[in-house]
């Protein structure tokens, strides 16, 4: 008889875990949200990544938000939110709190496998001790660890789960085989086994750095070609011709994941003695991107002739990246924010996301429906599916004769925007 396996947390990382897991073996998905619990027994998935038919089919999948219900399980995957603080250090208060609850209920054999994102070492030098104190238990003698990073791309339909090939560790070499060996049972894409939790922990870490930092690199392009008064997607468009040349895209890096790992591996290279310089100059030129939007804005607005105190603008998108719910550590709030700070009267669009999130997370009342002949100034923020699909003539007709469209994400063709990054 298959092992019972608890997940503990059911975002975008567990929910789609426990749905998998489910279809093969009893797995109990645990949340501390009533909320989420009382939905996903309703069939509903207001992420919008699991489907009311495939929460169906996982035929063994149970949820709870009672303690107790998960003392039978031997296997314990924790994919808890890791964010940064406000001074942009990690935030391991959700990881801790859950780990705190398996240790009261971890019994000897039990194996529990992380798969949020930290930095390398915090594994065994956060979680087991805390893990050890609460069980009374000894690690690699009556419990074991392993990690296994997710790699959940949000609003990506193509790219789910078990597409997606999986890094796998352990704490001892037969735990190693064995972490590999349970998520070979869903991973199509295959796993791939590496020698220790550490290795496994840089490994993610470093992928969203990366990205990052490529990212950034684009961005500071974008700057560099607007005062050229070059259009940077046509460059990038040539420039892709050649084999090698990475298809990056200027933009707002938010989110939970690129936008906050990177400060993770600096936190923890500070504290050896090293100072990232590069990693921290990417930081620095996308937490920015935000603030120039706006300027950028405001002046092309008063070249125009267009008065910008009480001007009205519409932001298009507010959640953190396309074709997904999910507002997080947005960076559309910064154009916001800034745009504020100049006076404007500034309406925010995006029927992805709930209105009442909005609300709570981010004090921002969204509109729900767009008026004609009204605005400004429109930004188009985030590329969602649904904004590409509308006609440059349509979003035109929310605007004034006097106006300017500004398209981050180049939605429009060249000729429908006035500003583009």
């Amino acid at each position: 008889m298959k092992e019972l396996i608890a997940v503990i947390g059911l975002g975008y990382v567990g929910l789609p875990l426990a749905v998998e897991f489910g279809k093969k073996r009893r797995v109990i998905g645990f949340d501390i949200s009533h909320a989420r619990i009382s939905e996903l027994e309703k069939g509903i998935d207001k992420t919008l990544e699991i489907t009311g038919e495939e929460l169906s089919a996982a035929a063994h999948l149970s949820f709870s938000l009672n303690i107790d219900e998960l003392k039978l399980a031997t296997i314990f995957i924790v994919t808890v939110p890791t964010p940064i603080d406000k001074n942009n250090h990690p935030d391991f208060n959700p990881l801790m709190r859950a780990t705190e609850m398996i240790g009261k209920i971890l019994k000897v054999g039990d194996l529990v496998i992380y798969e949020s994102t930290v930095y390398p070492g915090a594994t065994e030098e956060i979680c087991v001790p805390i893990l050890e104190s609460i069980s009374k238990l000894r690690f690699n003698q009556d419990f074991f660890c392993g990690y296994s990073p997710e790699r959940i791309n949000p609003g990506d339909p193509d790219r789910k789960i078990v597409n997606i090939k999986k890094i796998t560790s352990g704490s001892t070499p037969k735990i190693t085989v064995k972490v590999d060996d349970l998520y070979k049972e869903i991973i199509i894409a295959g796993t791939y086994s590496v020698s220790s939790i550490r290795v496994a922990e840089a490994a993610k870490v470093i992928e969203n750095t990366q990205r990052d930092l490529n990212i950034a690199l684009i961005n500071e392009l974008s700057l560099i070609f607007n005062k050229l008064g070059i259009d940077t997607e046509e460059v990038l468009l040539a420039a892709g011709t050649k084999w090698n040349f990475l298809p990056f895209w200027p933009g707002l890096v938010g989110g939970h994941c690129i936008g906050v790992d990177p400060y993770y591996l600096t936190y923890k290279a500070q504290s050896v003695g090293h100072h990232p310089e590069v990693i921290l100059a990417g930081r620095k030129v996308n937490d920015e991107m935000g603030a120039y939007v706006a300027a950028n804005l405001i002046k092309e607005m008063s070249r125009k002739g267009i008065a910008t105190n009480s001007s009205k603008i519409l932001i298009m998108g507010l959640s953190f990246k396309e074709n997904c719910v999910d507002i997080r550590n947005t960076k559309v709030i910064d154009i916001y924010k800034e745009l504020r700070e100049y006076g404007c009267v500034v309406d925010i669009y995006d029927p992805l996301v709930s209105s009442e999130d909005a609300f709570s997370q981010l004090n921002i009342s969204l509109v729900s429906s767009l008026k004609y002949d009204y605005y400004d100034a429109i930004i188009m923020a985030v590329s969602h599916r649904i904004f590409k699909e509308v006609e440059a003539l349509k979003i035109k007709s929310y605007c004034k004769k006097m106006h300017l469209i500004y398209d981050l994400k180049y939605i429009l063709p060249r000729s429908e925007s006035d500003l583009r990054l």
